[in-house]
């Protein structure tokens, strides 16, 4: 190991699979998954939430499916318990039931 950069992404998740962090193909990288927490900000509605670690870019594997987060709560798929890599070219991408409820926040570590 030569260098270690600590990162944090967040999106607003939305009904479409998108990426909170993805390690480009040919970055020289390894990245350490260390914290992913999904929050719902709605006052009164219920949403789900989809996680998958998407390899090569290709396909996905499901870490989290459709797992109900009530209102003004949060829900981590990832903490320090769990230990999650992403090689070039993967991805964790995340889909909620609806649009607007829900907001997550992934730390990671990128190391060469």
């Amino acid at each position: 190991v030569s260098t270690i950069y600590g990162n944090t992404a967040g999106m607003a998740v939305t009904t479409i699979p998108t990426a909170i962090v993805t390690n480009s193909a040919a970055s020289g990288m390894v990245y350490k998954i260390n914290t992913l927490v999904v929050s719902n900000i709605s006052g009164t509605t219920s949403a789900s939430v989809n996680v998958d670690v998407y390899k090569n870019q290709t396909t996905a594997y499901r870490l989290a499916y459709q797992v109900s987060i009530t209102a003004n709560t949060s829900y981590s798929p990832i903490d320090k318990g769990l230990i999650l890599y992403l090689q070039e070219n993967d991805s964790i991408r995340l889909t909620a039931s609806a649009n607007s409820y829900l907001e997550a926040v992934c730390s990671y570590e990128a190391i060469s």
